[in-house]
């Protein structure tokens, strides 16, 4: 693992993706949150993900200078079409019209129709947490992971997160529906490691630790994990009649779709009275009895908060695999790759 600057790091992922198509603003937009997920430690929806994005523009997957419109609003809800854009844009804009809404009315709801891979959807949640809303994000794709009881994928690993506004930093929830995010198979891959079984499966149903054999990925937590991302599967995608499964699963082609949802807390309650009683409800849980070998109960988040902070001092450890795979990139594009971090 090899340490780079967030900024250097963040300007060198900027340059790939423009060398790749995307536009300016395309690109620092998705850059920023590729390197906000390596602050946190989320490798998995991190700068690895650069080469696949610059093979889905040359595929015609990703529409690297599309914009995203709103082509719809009733009441407390609008649909955006993304017009397959870049996914941490068209999620941008979604999660923002979902909070101007919120701001006149109370609740925001923003459907994103045909976005494409919007990374680490917790950085559009905390988006609205941190302008003092409660923010609500999911997103539906393709099948990615086996549904309960089958051994080929079915479902995707639709992510959801939950951004609740704190007195020092918002409470984060972030999580796929899946045991882990197909990243963290990629990440293995990049450092050569084994992944533990239960993880993903292999082609004849069996449990995978090789993660060049992996067929598909498990529901977190087995028939709540596929019945969840059904659910967000409904609620993001077959509720604006764009399914993201059931065309793959007659064998023809899918979508992928986002929703953003935000909540102002005032419309139910005092903000100050809400926050008080978060900071009461974590110190709660935080006072709790601790099990074996816990050194420290942790709230939704604050892992990654803290490392963020470290991180941004101490650097942004990358795997070799991933470095070298970016440097191919880098190399056909003409682009110069950041210095490393010297070690203390």
């Amino acid at each position: 693992m090899i340490r780079f600057r967030p900024d250097d790091l963040r300007e060198y992922a900027a340059a790939l993706l423009r060398g790749a198509g995307y536009t300016s603003g395309h690109a620092e937009r998705t850059a920023d949150i590729l390197v906000w997920a390596n602050e946190r430690g989320a490798e998995s929806h991190g700068v690895l993900r650069i080469p696949r994005y610059g093979e889905m523009v040359a595929q015609g997957l990703i529409d690297s200078v599309a914009t995203p419109t709103v082509i719809s609003q009733q009441g407390a809800v609008a649909v955006l079409e993304a017009a397959h854009a870049p996914g941490p844009s068209a999620m941008v804009m979604a999660m923002d019209e979902a909070i101007e809404i919120a701001g006149r009315l109370g609740i925001g709801w923003c459907s994103a129709r045909n976005i494409t891979h919007a990374g680490a959807v917790g950085y559009f949640a905390l988006r609205a947490a941190e302008r003092g809303y409660l923010g609500i994000v999911m997103t539906a794709s393709g099948p990615l992971m086996a549904y309960h009881g089958a051994r080929v994928a079915g479902v995707s690993t639709n992510p959801i997160s939950i951004a609740v506004p704190g007195r020092e930093r918002p409470l984060l929830l972030d999580m796929s529906t899946s045991t882990v995010a197909l990243g963290k198979i990629m990440h293995a891959r990049d450092t050569g490691s084994a992944i533990p079984e239960g993880w993903a499966i292999d082609t004849s149903g069996q449990p995978a630790t090789d993660p060049a054999k992996v067929a598909t990925l498990t529901p977190l937590g087995g028939a709540k994990g596929s019945g969840l991302s059904l659910m967000i599967e409904v609620l993001a995608s077959v509720l604006i009649s764009n399914p993201a499964i059931s065309g793959v699963l007659s064998g023809g082609k899918g979508a992928m779709n986002g929703v953003a949802l935000a909540i102002r807390i005032d419309a139910f309650t005092d903000p100050d009275i809400f926050v008080a009683q978060i900071a009461e409800l974590a110190a709660g849980l935080k006072a709790l009895p601790k099990a074996p070998d816990t050194n420290e109960i942790l709230m939704p988040g604050e892992r990654g908060f803290r490392l963020a902070a470290e991180r941004q001092s101490a650097g942004i450890p990358i795997a070799k695999g991933t470095l070298d795979r970016l440097a191919v990139m880098a190399g056909r594009l003409g682009i110069t790759a950041p210095m490393a971090m010297e070690l203390p």
